[in-house]
């Protein structure tokens, strides 16, 4: 079955960066998107970046775009979130999803928690 697992969460102060990865098995990665979400104590699941089956095309959320970048990697089954220029709204367990197309992003893994401090 498929299965993803996120590592690179950890603690960071304001204005310092993160990679997080998230290893994807169980699937032809070569064909899904995968996408990253974000959820705040208290908060709803809130979408961050996706990145197409073939990389060609990335979206982020409004609050992400120009700090955080998504990318891929076919040979390790790996997707990256790097995050820059971290803030402590930025505060959040990040999970990893994929799916067949951006739109029908299903496919959840078991989060990795960040959190930046101020």
């Amino acid at each position: 079955q498929v299965q993803l697992v996120e590592s690179g969460g950890g603690l960071v102060q304001a204005g310092g960066s993160l990679r997080l990865s998230c290893a994807a098995s169980g699937l032809t990665f070569s064909t899904y998107a995968m996408g990253w979400f974000r959820q705040a104590p208290g908060k709803e699941r809130l979408f961050v970046a996706a990145i197409t089956w073939n990389g060609g095309s990335t979206h982020y959320a409004d609050s992400v775009k120009g700090r955080f970048t998504i990318s891929r990697e076919g040979a390790k089954n790996t997707v990256y979130l790097q995050m820059n220029s971290l803030k402590p709204e930025d505060t959040a367990v990040y999970y990893c999803v994929t799916g067949p197309s951006i739109a029908m992003l299903n496919h959840w893994g078991q989060g990795t928690q960040v959190t930046v401090s101020s």
